[in-house]
């Protein structure tokens, strides 16, 4: 079935990336972590994220996907696709970083909250998104689609396992400095001032992928000078099951 043969690839990849950051968080910490403190709560949130969240945000999206194909050209498919790839990803990573930011106001920090409620940031972590924060984060994707008109499909499930990695890259415990990488890339440390519990802090670096966008819209928050001492809302504890519900 196509279905599984899409499937196979993304599952093998999660629990490779899984033993993979596992094993260098181990090996070179940036912090020292209590595992056993939030392990299961975060092996739980991974598996309502894979089994609920992204099923549920999918379906949701499906009217806007299927508005997108429908405006998929024949003149773009016809054009090289390797700038065509650099241009989608560009369209979509400025789409979550303002989509990111949008999330930071009054109005709609609640969808987002749970993202920002571990204290204890390494890989796993990364896997806290509420329904409602998952569908605002898919739209800037599903907008930029119509740049990729007439990809093969291999090229789609690499797109679904970058994006993967990522995630599982921006939030690892891990010890990475790389001045000449973050003039381009969001790293861990990079992306780890984001989650303080520090309000001025997590109000900058909304970069997902590139850092451009924060250089650009005076949210950047160099990581040389700037070191989040704790991680969470900085908010009164609240229940985590509304908080992953995004109310």
């Amino acid at each position: 079935m196509d279905w599984l043969r899409q499937l196979d690839p993304l599952w093998i990849s999660y629990i490779a990336f899984g033993v993979l950051f596992t094993v260098v968080e181990l090996t070179r910490p940036a912090r020292r972590l209590r595992y056993r403190k939030t392990l299961l709560r975060d092996i739980a949130a991974a598996l309502v994220y894979q089994f609920g969240v992204t099923t549920a945000a999918n379906y949701i999206c499906s009217p806007a996907g299927e508005f997108a194909k429908s405006h998929l050209s024949a003149s773009v498919a016809a054009l090289w696709l390797a700038p065509r790839v650099v241009v989608f990803y560009l369209a979509a990573d400025l789409g979550s970083y303002w989509m990111h930011r949008l999330m930071h106001t009054h109005r709609l920090w609640r969808v987002h909250r749970w993202h920002h409620s571990p204290e204890q940031l390494y890989w796993l972590a990364g896997t806290r998104a509420s329904i409602p924060q998952q569908v605002l984060f898919n739209l800037p994707t599903i907008a930029a689609l119509p740049i990729l008109a007439g990809a093969p499909g291999w090229l789609v499930v690499a797109i679904l396992i970058e994006g993967m990695f990522r995630n599982n890259w921006m939030h690892a415990n891990l010890t990475w400095r790389s001045n000449w990488l973050e003039l381009i890339f969001v790293t861990p440390r990079y992306h780890h001032i984001h989650h303080s519990s520090d309000a001025e802090l997590h109000d900058g670096n909304y970069g997902s992928l590139f850092t451009l966008w924060d250089r650009l819209f005076g949210t950047y928050l160099d990581p040389d000078t700037t070191r989040p001492k704790k991680f969470g809302t900085g908010e009164p504890p609240r229940d985590p099951v509304w908080m992953a519900l995004g109310v």
